[in-house]
């Protein structure tokens, strides 16, 4: 069997040193050690320095759950207005078509 490695653009490895950074520099900033923030999200040390380094195959819980913990904000400045975008997105996808379907050959827009 043969196994490719999966790459992944420069705009996503930037985006996750970047969410790494910032959970690394709030923790330290709360002056947790890796141990201590490892064991508050039920994960290996290794797992965590990946995590803080940016490493793509990482659970995308986990990597949530660490900045949760320290204070790191995801999609929105405070949790509490997570509930209100959510909503906003369920709502905005129920006036989109349920299914999405490849084009079949080429449109002929000439009328």
């Amino acid at each position: 069997m043969n196994h490719h490695p999966r790459t992944y653009s420069r705009v996503t490895h930037q985006t996750l040193a970047l969410l790494g950074g910032r959970i690394r520099l709030a923790r330290k900033q709360r002056k947790m050690s890796e141990a201590d923030l490892a064991e508050r999200v039920g994960i290996a040390r290794s797992t965590l320095q990946a995590i803080e380094k940016g490493h793509p195959t990482v659970e995308i819980g986990l990597v949530f759950e660490a900045a949760t913990l320290v204070g790191v904000p995801l999609f929105v400045d405070t949790p509490a207005r997570l509930g209100t975008e959510l909503a906003r997105v369920s709502e905005t996808m129920a006036l989109l078509p349920r299914s999405v379907r490849r084009a079949r050959g080429d449109l002929n827009d000439d009328f």
